[in-house]
């Protein structure tokens, strides 16, 4: 074909970038950046008189866009539609069509997995019809979050407050969220007391070592101590006591790799692996599905489709990683047979999982090609899926029960050693909460043998209630309840926030005041809408929509009578409720009076409570212990743009320093740079900002006058 005379349609330029440089000049890759229809701003846009017919507009600033699309149709023999493989993707592609005047039964639309020039190349010369049922869902979705949005949040801005806002998904992650909170408020510790024996044992490499047994019955009963002095009885008859092995059971454990990556056990990962919240996790692995320039081989995109559920891996992609497997690890790492994963139950399975489009395209061959944050999450990706393929990891256990010779005190050990590392040579998974360590190497010891104890020590502990919510852990919960999808994760936590109905404070999420009260109103007049059981099943009915077993019209039907209904008795029944604003330390310099808090788009603001008289507002100035290198100021914790933490200096314009790395006071003893904190695992510690020095030491945290 002459040049110019195919054209393709993406979403984001980044991705038609790519596309390009892949087809070739017989092919014109252009953007739509996003949808460029969708429902109007000012108005419901959805005629419930007139069963569900929806009012399509074009987006405020898509016009040139579109007519740029039509120039090139016009010019075009052969238009593909070619937006991302998901219900999201296929709304965009028929909204495209109608806009360009494209038959409706034209085969336009390609799809592929991965962008890479097989992927893409397969997709152009097999193009589909656009799948209607796709496009049903994702109408059926939009209207139910129009409706239960523009129907409810005007209703509280009259009885409450302007501003707020009460969508269908973000009203039930709401509730969770508070829910967990009055558990935890009305959760009342429990005092147990653990008993432990210190034991003096040789290791099974002959060398002597203390291990740590556990007390686990007294006197023929399994052991509750609730109080010290039970506790300190307990602690004299071991240590009053000569013990021996009545029963050492060895065995073998083996621990299985987890599944490759779905779009929330990613989101999950690099949330409690690399600190990344859930946004900052979609919008890097966009990046890295849509293409990075790898000089000198071009854009390229690194990862499958990032928004999946499924665990699936195709044929092709296992044969690749078990070769690199046998290759980089050798034949013991490598099982028999490929592992095969099964997929959570009403998973949609529509992609693979998230994996490198070419596993032997290692992290450590990217690092000049890719950013900080990409570098990590490829890795955290690419290290999943390698690891996925991979031989189990084995222990060697020991549980041994120790007697004392009346057999009315018995203690048990539990340890374990790992004998072959298999999968976790490259990668394990973390968990929420973290795991106490288990022993190791294992003592040498067997049934018959005597033990000495050194010591044995009692501890309280109290019962704790469950944990507040992570952004991590919340993802999970949402999911193993069935509510919302994958894409709609980030922008949930994210309106949550922003709202002003959640705080986020050392990565645990905290409902506020506004939030518990929008939840309470929501539960006593809305009942159904923040009802787990009724969000998850309303997800069922629209995957029947996808399937092409339930009319999206007639799924709006049965919902929105009830629904109405509902409303008219909040309007009827509702009070108007007064929230007072919480007032700041700020004077007014133009009035006088004290300014307040208030809740903004982009977060809170302190403003002046005589508005609009009085219009003054000032952004919220965070102080951090620590002054600036350059200056000596104060400097000031600030979020960018993409709503990254950073450290700035109150001199800013005058004095321009900046750290995404928080400052100390402290220099380096090497090259006298400034320090800064780098938060890990197993603490805190102060490091160089010079890259060529990185001179690191503990951080002791400073107490508290």
């Amino acid at each position: 074909m002459a040049k110019g005379k195919n054209l393709v349609i993406v979403e984001s330029p980044a991705k038609a970038k790519t596309l390009s440089r892949m087809l070739g000049r017989n092919y014109t890759v252009k953007a739509s950046q996003g949808h460029v229809r969708d429902l109007p701003k000012s108005q419901l846009g959805i005629d419930t008189e007139d069963d569900f017919n929806i009012k399509y507009i074009t987006i405020r600033g898509k016009g040139e866009i579109l007519a740029e699309l039509r120039k090139e149709a016009k010019k075009a023999n052969n238009i593909f539609l070619a937006t991302d493989p998901d219900r999201e993707g296929e709304a965009i592609s028929w909204h495209l069509a109608n806009a360009l005047n494209m038959d409706e039964d034209c085969t336009c639309r390609v799809t592929f997995n991965e962008i890479t020039k097989k992927a893409v190349s397969q997709a152009i010369k097999n193009p589909q019809k656009i799948d209607m049922n796709l496009v049903d869902a994702q109408q059926a979705r939009r209207a139910l979050d129009r409706l239960v949005g523009y129907k409810i949040s005007p209703l509280l801005w009259e009885k409450v407050r302007k501003g707020l806002s009460a969508g269908r998904v973000q009203s039930v992650a709401a509730r969770i969220i508070v829910d967990r909170e009055q558990e935890i408020e009305g959760f009342i510790p429990e005092e147990y007391w653990d008993i432990y024996a210190y034991l003096d044992l040789k290791n099974d490499k002959g060398k002597k070592q203390e291990y740590r047994a556990k007390l686990s019955n007294l006197d023929g009963e399994k052991v509750k101590i609730t109080g010290a002095d039970e506790a300190n009885n307990a602690k004299k008859r071991i240590e009053g006591a000569k013990f021996t092995a009545s029963s050492v059971k060895l065995k073998e454990r083996k621990k299985s790799p987890a599944a490759p990556f779905t779009t929330s056990t990613m989101q999950q990962e690099a949330s409690r692996k690399l600190n990344f919240t859930i946004a900052r996790t979609m919008r890097v692995a966009q990046q890295l599905y849509e293409g990075v320039d790898l000089k000198p081989g071009g854009l390229q995109g690194l990862v499958t489709y990032i928004r999946t559920d499924s665990v699936r891996i195709s044929d092709e992609a296992v044969d690749s990683v078990r070769q690199y497997i046998l290759e980089q690890y050798g034949k013991e790492y490598l099982p028999k047979s490929k592992n095969i994963y099964k997929g959570r139950a009403g998973a949609q399975d529509a992609h693979e999982a998230i994996r490198p489009t070419d596993v032997n395209r290692t992290p450590e061959s990217l690092k000049g090609a890719l950013t900080r944050e990409q570098l990590q999450l490829y890795t955290l990706i690419h290290n999943r899926f390698v690891a996925s393929q991979m031989e189990q990891a084995r222990f060697d256990t020991m549980t041994a029960i120790l007697e004392d010779e009346k057999k009315a005190v018995q203690l048990r050990y539990y340890g374990e050693a790992k004998v072959f590392a298999g999968f976790t040579k490259i990668y394990e998974e973390s968990k929420d909460d973290e795991q106490e360590e288990k022993q190791a190497p294992l003592p040498k010891l067997s049934t018959g043998d005597k033990v000495k104890i050194i010591n044995a020590d009692a501890e309280q502990n109290f019962t704790q209630p469950p944990p507040r919510f992570t952004e991590a852990s919340l993802v999970r919960t949402l999911e193993e309840n069935g509510i919302g999808r994958p894409s709609t994760y980030a922008p949930t936590i994210n309106t949550l926030t922003q709202r002003g109905y959640v705080s986020r404070e050392n990565k645990r999420l905290y409902p506020t005041e506004l939030g518990e009260l929008i939840v309470d109103i929501m539960k006593q007049y809305f009942s159904s809408i923040v009802d787990i059981d009724f969000t998850a099943s309303m997800e069922t009915e629209l995957d029947k929509v996808e399937e092409g077993t339930k009319d999206w019209k007639e799924l709006l039907r049965e919902f929105y009578p009830p629904f109405e209904d509902m409303l008219n008795t909040a309007q009827s029944e509702m009070e108007k409720i007064e929230i007072e604003d919480e007032p700041s330390d700020e004077i007014c310099e133009k009035c006088g009076v004290t300014m307040v808090y208030k809740m903004g788009r982009f977060g809170k603001f302190i403003a002046c409570p005589n508005f609009p008289e009085c219009r003054n507002t000032k952004p919220i100035l965070k102080y951090i212990d620590a002054h600036c290198p350059k200056c000596g100021g104060r400097l000031l914790e600030k979020l960018s743009k993409k709503k990254r933490k950073f450290y700035g200096c109150e001199n800013y314009p005058e004095c321009d320093f900046v750290s995404w790395e928080q400052p100390v006071d402290d220099r380096c003893p090497k090259c006298d740079s400034y320090m800064t904190l780098k938060r890990r695992k197993d603490g805190t510690i102060k490091i160089c900002s010079n890259e060529t020095c990185r001179h690191h030491e503990p951080y002791i945290e400073k107490e508290d006058a």
